[in-house]
């Protein structure tokens, strides 16, 4: 009954980490540039069952499971028109490139705007590069959208607020649209349909448990009574 206890507080954690991820799509439904998450699970090693009288082979059975890994899909998503000139869209492969705090990272959010340098900046103030690693100033909004840098990135891995960290490999075969920003990859109907399986196996972990839970209780009541007898 101990091992049926972590095996399903196991999966009720996993299941705490999917919730959480697509909780996080959900939010970002509307972001653009966004990648949406997959979060892929495994189980451990399976334990093979005997029968302690006879020593038969009753079956396998899991000892528990934990999410491998989460996966983001940086596949391009159709844009949209916006009619702002500093809204910009990256047409295929490839991601912007800003300067941060902690150094270079990597976007495909382009909702940018100018600061009082008159540098094309990020909505969080970190400034655009050009496809040479210098920040993009202008005196108009009227900006060539050829201007802009569109890099190869490689291993590409969120860092929070719509950037990327990773290597840059050189120019990327995509093309910069002005007055454009890319779709959220984010599908809301697929993650409230994601959700609620999450939630039903959550449930289904905590019904196990508080099983076992009553079983135990019985059988120590069941040991005290026939103790005292």
């Amino acid at each position: 009954m101990d091992r049926g206890l972590y095996i399903a507080a196991s999966g009720m954690l996993a299941e705490q980490i999917r919730q959480d991820q697509i909780a996080n799509d959900l939010a970002n439904a509307s972001t653009p540039g966004y990648k949406a998450d997959r979060t892929a699970q495994r189980t451990f090693g399976a334990l093979l069952l005997q029968s302690s009288a006879t020593g038969a082979t009753v079956g396998p059975q899991s000892t528990a499971v934990q999410v491998d890994r989460i996966v983001t899909d940086f596949s391009p998503k159709p844009a949209r028109d916006t009619g702002e000139p500093l809204d910009f869209a990256i047409v295929g492969e490839g991601f912007f490139a800003v300067q941060t705090a902690q150094g270079t990272r990597y976007t495909r959010n382009g909702q940018f705007s100018l600061d009082a340098q008159s540098r094309l900046v990020t909505a969080q103030g970190d400034p655009v590069l050009d496809s040479a690693g210098r920040p993009i100033t202008s005196s108009s909004e009227n900006i060539d959208p050829r201007r802009l840098g569109v890099f190869n990135v490689t291993n590409p891995r969120k860092a929070g607020d719509s950037l990327v960290t990773g290597a840059a490999a050189g120019a990327a075969s995509g093309t910069v649209r002005s007055g454009a920003l890319e779709g959220s990859g984010a599908d809301p109907a697929r993650a409230m349909v994601d959700m609620i399986a999450s939630m039903r196996a959550f449930e289904a972990g905590q019904k196990v448990i508080q099983t076992i839970d009553e079983t135990l209780g019985k059988a120590v009541t069941s040991v005290g009574s026939v103790t005292g007898g």
